[in-house]
């Protein structure tokens, strides 16, 4: 079931990122699958059953957002679904996208809203280079 992966983390930073999935839905006809990736190493330290109360109410975060978003692009007549998955982001895109032999992957860009964003420019364009070796998919990003 080839498609669309739109990988997103909520949030006004996340609208270009979906409606350039949603775009690029209506132009090739195709799925949008959005990911949405709990990453729990922040919590290296903390106790063992702290992070598991944290990872469920971040897995529940996230499908709310994923919710949202495919209300979004199914009003802009775009078919989507939306998965959660955990661990380290990098690792869950690429997976995700060749377990569905995805056609596109699509990424944001990291606003600078004064917090460490898990990428910058330079390691964005390194794993966009780094998506299309491994899963033959085209990374495409929205217009900055």
């Amino acid at each position: 079931m080839p498609g669309i992966v739109c990988a997103i983390r909520g949030g006004a930073s996340s609208l270009p990122t979906i409606q350039k999935a949603i775009d690029l839905a209506k132009e090739t006809g195709q799925q949008i699958h959005f990911l949405y990736v709990v990453n729990l190493d922040f919590l290296v330290a903390t106790g063992r059953s702290r992070t598991h109360t944290i990872a469920h109410e971040m897995r529940e975060m996230g499908e709310f957002i994923l919710l949202k978003t495919q209300i979004t692009a199914e009003r802009e007549g775009v078919k989507a679904q939306g998965v959660v998955r955990e661990g380290q982001v990098r690792k869950e895109i690429i997976e995700f996208s060749k377990e569905i032999e995805a056609d596109y992957i699509v990424l944001g860009f990291p606003r600078g809203e004064g917090r460490e964003d898990v990428f910058d420019h330079e390691r964005l364009d390194e794993f966009s280079r780094q998506i299309e070796s491994e899963t033959g998919a085209k990374a495409v990003f929205p217009e900055e």
